[in-house]
């Protein structure tokens, strides 16, 4: 018998009528989006201004960087499973906060270090490796705490508006980052991303939110607890199927990550300048993805949504490779955008499915189990890709790459969610 997790909500705005201005008029979801937005563009200003410091400060190598790279992504293939556990074990809001506040400590380490001439190759390794461990437990803590904020008929509002506010701050962040760094230098960029942790730590302090996890009585083995997790996403069809999806997803992309750079500059032949401009089209897309994924979900239904944007939308990648030969650069960056807008959207909508059908003491290793295997794939697709665009060339390993996105497509026809119009409501543990 599962122990039981029974978040309680307060009586408030968030469980009465908001009318047109939707999940805007409800204070705790509007603090959860404050804080995770401020913090996604702190996020990506410290992504960019990391790279930078590593390159330009410590005069780091080409392998070095992609060690730098991977390391934020490895302790998921080591501490998932446990994180999901632990997460089910724990108030989650207080997991968040307590991630806030230590990657605020880790990333003003960096500039602190650099302004005194102490800081390393080392530093900079260690912080990118317990930044990886720290967003391991706050991504899962903060899908398994999204249900105890909003409604479950809320949960396809509300990611679609943090996916919104995530996407556009992707698309503002490198620019942000650009100009912290030509009028302060890379470090501070770092400081600006330690900054904005604590926004988001302030914010989910003020979230009034209650949880009861199981008391420590009801705990079992932490091994028996993961494999319960385990088990379930196994054993279900739908959650089975969208975690191969994922996998599959995201070795695509980010094999396609892994030399887009070296395309559009060698390939394709864009200047410097401008392969910023396809990457803010890109962003573009993402953003538009996440801002009709409700729309799209409401109009074909949840499964059939899904199954339109992974079939139709995003095959568009297959027009990247072209670009520059048998198309204009402009319009294969367009099509880039689409696909991605697909992806984004698709994305959205399977997040929501998650966090509705799976049972609130189950959420955080289900999501954690198969988070480890949708992120894991993330640095095996980056090195495959390396390795593929050394070995092939980039544009052959573009091909490759976006048959192996469509192909994450054929996983969602071949499954029983092909039969689906809209994905089940919740299933009992």
């Amino acid at each position: 018998m599962s122990t039981t997790y029974a978040p309680r909500k307060p009586a408030g705005p968030d469980s009465a009528p908001r009318g047109r201005w939707g999940l805007w008029g409800a204070a705790n979801f509007r603090r959860l989006w404050l804080g995770e937005t401020v913090s996604g563009l702190g996020t990506a200003i410290g992504n960019v201004s990391l790279s930078l410091v590593a390159a330009v400060t410590l005069d780091a190598s080409p392998l070095l960087m992609g060690v730098l790279t991977a390391a934020t992504w490895l302790p998921w293939l080591f501490i998932g499973l446990p994180a999901g556990a632990w997460v089910d074990r724990w108030r989650r809001r207080r997991v968040m906060l307590v991630c806030d506040l230590v990657l605020m400590v880790l990333f003003a380490s960096v500039p602190v270090a650099a302004w005194a001439g102490r800081l390393t190759v080392a530093q900079v390794l260690v912080v990118a490796l317990l930044t990886g461990v720290a967003k391991v437990f706050f991504s899962t803590a903060y899908g398994a705490l999204l249900p105890s904020v909003v409604d479950s008929a809320d949960i396809l509002e509300a990611n679609t508006k943090l996916r919104g506010g995530e996407a556009a701050v992707e698309v503002a962040g490198p620019g942000v980052a650009g100009l912290i760094t030509q009028l302060l230098g890379a470090v501070t960029g770092l400081f600006a991303d330690a900054l904005s942790y604590l926004v988001s730590a302030l914010c989910l302090g003020r979230i009034d939110v209650r949880e009861e996890p199981p008391p420590p009585a009801e705990r079992r083995a932490l091994r028996q607890e993961i494999l319960e997790g385990l088990r379930f996403l196994l054993g279900d069809p739908y959650l089975r199927t969208l975690a191969c999806f994922s996998m599959l997803g995201n070795l695509a992309l980010n094999g396609i990550q892994a030399v887009q750079t070296v395309f559009l500059l060698r390939d394709a032949g864009l200047p410097p300048g401008s392969v910023g401009t396809v990457f803010a089209v890109v962003s573009a897309g993402g953003l538009a993805g996440a801002g009709v994924a409700g729309w799209i979900a409401r109009r074909f239904g949840s499964a059939r949504g899904l199954l339109l944007c992974m079939l139709v939308i995003a095959p568009f990648i297959f027009l990247v490779p072209l670009g520059g030969r048998q198309l204009p650069i402009a319009l294969s960056a367009v099509a880039w955008g689409v696909a991605v807008c697909g992806v984004i959207a698709g994305n959205v909508i399977a997040g929501s499915f998650f966090q509705t059908y799976c049972p609130g003491e189950l959420l955080g290793r289900v999501r954690a189990t198969s988070s480890t295997i949708g992120y894991g794939a993330i640095p095996v697709g980056a090195l495959l890709g390396g390795a593929l665009g050394n070995a092939l060339g980039t544009r052959p390993t573009i091909w490759i790459m976006a048959t192996v996105l469509l192909g994450a497509g054929a996983v969602l026809l071949a499954s029983p969610i092909r039969r689906l119009r809209d994905f089940p409501a919740r299933k009992e543990s």
